[in-house]
């Protein structure tokens, strides 16, 4: 597996090793021991799927408390994913690492617990798998506008699809410093 640093510590791009041959391919998702050799010591409770069609953007999400870590992968269409350091006192608070994942690159994202994560579909269509840390609380949700000058995102495509509250979150400094997490060295 190859384990690829992003600009955000804590926030791995992987490739899996992929076994190809006329008949399609065979992959390993998820493997505890290698993963945690790769610097992902984390027990995941709960996998989701979500699909979405073109220009679908959905984000930036977030849990606080119950902050989760996701490990994010692409198995049909294409999308670019993001995630955004909200950890009060990081060194790289409000700064943002963006990666296209695809079925094709079967590329993974790890984003840890603490970060904002959001993505817009590239595709077509697209199913998107990831697994969660944590549980899934719906009086912890927060989010984070995805157009919000200060983070500055350069998402791809234009005219996106956006949920009416996805459209409704605000910018990351009208947040309370009460609702965000923090960073601890």
């Amino acid at each position: 597996m190859n384990v690829i640093e992003t600009e955000l510590t804590g926030v791995i791009l992987l490739e899996p090793l992929v076994f190809e041959d006329s008949r399609g391919f065979f992959m390993e998702t998820f493997q505890r021991k290698r993963y945690e050799k790769a610097g992902i010591p984390v027990d995941f409770v709960q996998d989701n799927l979500s699909f979405s069609t073109k220009n679908t953007l959905r984000g930036l999400h977030y849990q606080h408390p119950h902050g989760q870590a996701k490990l994010i992968q692409v198995v049909h269409g294409a999308v670019y994913d993001v995630a955004v350091d909200i950890r009060l006192g990081s060194p790289t608070f409000g700064r943002w690492a963006g990666a296209e994942l695809s079925a094709d690159n079967k590329r993974q994202i790890f984003i840890p617990a603490g970060f904002a994560h959001g993505f817009v579909v590239l595709s077509e269509t697209a199913s998107f798998v990831y697994k969660c840390s944590d549980y899934y609380f719906p009086d912890c949700e927060g989010g984070i506008n995805h157009a919000d000058p200060a983070l500055a995102i350069r998402w791809p495509g234009g005219d996106h699809l956006l949920s009416e509250k996805d459209r409704r979150f605000p910018s990351l400094q009208d947040i309370a410093p009460a609702h965000l997490p923090r960073y601890s060295a």
